[in-house]
């Protein structure tokens, strides 16, 4: 797979993008860009370790000839990783330049012939600062770790100590820390690839997280709900997929974003790509009334079911209050979802009805955004929203077509797409804070999933 990556993509554009970020009359000699670029991708390819990536890299004879190295050459220290991701890359827009060039290998190739893209909000990645998110993220690895070792030796689980049964990160830091000592004193497995992989993956997340929580919690992560009843603090992707499964583009945005808005970007992304849009499918967080009326400029199929809720008429404070379709709820700025709603008026011809949303009052008492929301106070904070279900007839009409059935049996496609990013090439959590460290590690899965892809078509 390496090797005919590595004929199928021309990394020079490296140079270019990073030509100025470099010195170029001044200091020492760097690493070469397109090497370090490459590390990068294998880490993403394989989820290791930063020590582990460069010690396999001494050894494995494929990463050396992706990497582009000598038998005998030496490879590079670890940390000039971290300083290649926070200081030459933070500028570069890598998401849509990986993107871009991914897409334009797929159309040079002839892989893409569809005019249709599928666009989904991804299943959120938890923010790697906010310390229960944290907790859980260790005590994964802390798991994968102990069913290395037992594979070889069940008596061990005599030797490890009980694993913490709160939710604080001090306590699995702690626990953590004990299952490596216990490991490296006894010795037997650390030098075995099944166990050191697990076990410097381990380490390394401790040292991240003693890191931020001495600092600050993620400047950038938001709360964001997948339900009415569980929440989410850090990010979201919103990606869109061609019918060929090679996704053309993506945004980064905070938890608290709702998945309509960014439909319009992601068309225009698409086509700055090269791709001809000519249908969309999407869920019902889409069929909103902005981009119903943007698919009908641009002669775009809309291919996304109405909700009544979320297609509603002209309701005041559009810019303060989001609807959350996973919630079936509005959110206000603050991100607070509201906890229940009423319909309130008559059913009936001519009849107005209103749904009303009810806020938790004791949040907005203490909201830093209350000014201008919140009257002080007031025992109840509500938002409404009238009902106008006859603009949006011509959507309901195209729904109920055979043609538009038969599109929307295909967004599966997209949903086993966000499974493999998730699964194979850990983007279920952002491994570094702020949203440009999330741009990297996004730009980097997607680069890689788009060309295994590309791979496995022109095989086909």
């Amino acid at each position: 797979m390496l090797r005919k990556m590595d004929e199928l993509v021309d990394f020079s554009f490296v140079y270019e993008e990073l030509q100025e970020s470099y010195c170029h009359d001044n200091g020492r000699t760097a690493q070469d860009p397109v090497q370090m670029f490459k590390y990068l991708l294998l880490k993403s390819m394989f989820d290791l370790s930063d020590v582990d990536l460069v010690e396999r890299s001494k050894t494995d004879l494929a990463f050396k000839f992706f990497l582009h190295m000598a038998l005998e050459e030496e490879v590079i220290e670890p940390s000039l990783l971290t300083k290649f991701r926070k200081l030459r890359l933070k500028d570069m827009k890598l998401l849509d330049l990986l993107i871009g060039k991914t897409v334009k290998i797929a159309m040079e190739k002839g892989v893409i012939r569809s005019r249709s893209i599928h666009h989904c909000g991804r299943h959120p990645h938890e923010g790697s600062l906010y310390p229960k998110d944290a907790a859980r993220g260790m005590r994964e690895r802390s798991k994968i770790l102990r069913k290395a070792i037992y594979t070889m030796d069940k008596s061990m689980k005599n030797v490890f100590s009980c694993k913490p049964v709160t939710n604080v990160i001090q306590d699995e830091i702690r626990y953590c820390e004990q299952l490596i000592a216990v490991v490296e004193e006894d010795g037997r497995f650390t030098e075995l690839p099944k166990v050191r992989e697990p076990l410097n993956l381990l380490k390394e997340t401790i040292t991240d997280d003693l890191e931020h929580l001495q600092t600050s919690v993620d400047p950038d992560a938001k709360v964001g709900h997948k339900s009415a009843d569980s929440s989410f603090f850090g990010y979201k992707t919103h990606i869109a997929m061609s019918d060929e499964r090679i996704i053309t583009a993506a945004t980064i945005t905070t938890g608290e974003q709702p998945d309509g808005k960014q439909l319009k970007t992601l068309i225009e992304k698409s086509k700055a790509a090269g791709m001809t849009v000519e249908t969309v499918i999407g869920d019902t967080a889409h069929s909103e009334k902005d981009n119903l009326a943007y698919s009908e400029r641009n002669e775009i199929e809309l291919v996304s079911k109405l909700n009544p809720l979320i297609t509603q008429g002209n309701r005041k404070k559009e810019d303060e209050f989001e609807f959350n379709k996973d919630a079936g709820m509005y959110v206000c700025k603050a991100g607070h979802l509201a906890t229940r709603r009423a319909r309130q008026g008559k059913k009936g011809k001519g009849k107005n009805q209103v749904d009303t949303y009810y806020f938790d009052v004791n949040k907005c008492k203490i909201c830093p955004l209350r000014e201008g929301c919140y009257k002080e106070g007031a025992k109840s904070k509500t938002y409404s929203v009238s009902l106008k279900s006859d603009e949006h007839l011509t959507q309901a009409v195209f729904q109920e077509s055979e043609a538009f059935k038969a599109k929307a049996k295909e967004r599966y496609k997209i949903e086993a797409k966000n499974s493999e990013l998730k699964r194979r090439h850990g983007y279920d959590v952002a491994s570094s804070s702020g949203l440009v460290g999330m741009e990297i590690q996004g730009a980097m899965a997607i680069f890689v999933v788009n060309l295994k892809r590309i791979l496995k078509l022109l095989e086909q």
